[in-house]
């Protein structure tokens, strides 16, 4: 899709996510400390599934894949933030800006439907013991994936077409440390009453929709190993804690930010910083910090690398 519209406007002023000196200088040492700390071990997540035999479960499959999701989330906000508390005039162009846009919700609509895949896996687990080698084969695994890459692709390419359209004539001042949509539609030179209404339900209503729908699917499985009293009880539940966790950690902001008219308020860079920012660092690594297995595993690992 070519990029280009009856605009005026090359590039967007970013304002940031404050305008305190000693603020973003906190921000910046902050972020700089937390992604030394967990951005390697989304990226120690993923070698360990793919090297070691035992993890070869659709459950470590499918987290593997949201550690390579959360970890590439992470490179589309932060790092142009850090930079951008480093220069004086945080500029950029409308090209990219509008891949930035792209990439936020390719990957963010991606990992929110890989959300709803690892439910529907912990269903059948928990709820359809004797049928989950025959449903969660290995190619009903791979063609999960891609339909939510897919998924991802077209919620994605909804969002930009829409913007696409509308002209920028003047304003290019953007209230925000990144671009998102409800942002870059205020500057418009257009009435975007319809826009607006078609991003929430492409953006808010589903994502109000899947996290219902997840919230109702935990609790029947919830429900299911309550009254269970096999061996694995406490396993799966601390699996399906877990996975709840992240759940309201993605969602949450997302519902905050994209289920109501496009108005400002004053906690929304701060929602946003978390959204984009911090949660797609934490994900995995609570998940990991919850499982034995794959724990036991980058111990292993870890040990290996050292003792060589």
């Amino acid at each position: 899709m070519k990029i280009e519209n009856s605009t005026a406007v090359t590039e967007f002023i970013l304002l940031g996510l404050t305008q305190s000196q000693n603020i973003q200088l906190l921000v910046f040492v902050l972020i700089s400390i937390f992604y030394l700390i967990t951005l390697p071990g989304n990226f120690l997540i993923i070698l360990t599934i793919r090297s070691d035999p035992s993890l070869t479960a659709p459950l470590y499959f499918f987290l593997g894949n949201l550690a390579f999701l959360d970890a590439s989330y992470s490179f589309i906000v932060a790092p142009r933030m850090l930079v951008d508390f480093l220069s004086e005039k945080k500029v950029i162009s409308y090209t990219g800006c509008i891949t930035q846009l792209f990439f936020l919700h390719f990957l963010g609509g991606g990992e929110g439907l890989l959300l709803v895949v690892m439910a529907f896996d912990r269903y059948i687990a928990i709820c359809r013991p004797l049928h989950y080698s025959t449903v969660m084969n290995p190619r009903a695994c791979y063609a999960l994936l891609l339909a939510l890459w897919l998924g991802g692709f077209v919620h994605s390419i909804i969002q930009v077409a829409l913007i696409l359209r509308l002209p920028f004539c003047g304003p290019n001042r953007l209230d925000n440390f990144f671009c998102d949509v409800p942002q870059v539609i205020k500057l418009a030179c257009t009435d975007t009453f319809v826009v607006e209404l078609l991003m929430v339900f492409n953006s808010g209503l589903l994502t109000l929709l899947c996290f219902l729908g997840l919230l109702a699917s935990y609790a029947i499985i919830l429900c299911r190993i309550s009254g269970s009293a096999s061996e694995g009880k406490s396993k799966a539940l601390s699996t399906c804690t877990t996975h709840v966790i992240i759940i309201l950690l993605m969602f949450g902001p997302a519902i905050f930010i994209y289920t109501r008219p496009f108005t400002a308020l004053s906690a929304d860079k701060v929602v946003s910083f978390f959204h984009t920012v911090i949660f797609p660092l934490m994900n995995p690594v609570i998940y990991t910090l919850r499982n034995q297995e794959v724990k036991a595993s980058m111990r292993r690992i870890l040990s290996r690398h050292v003792f060589f």
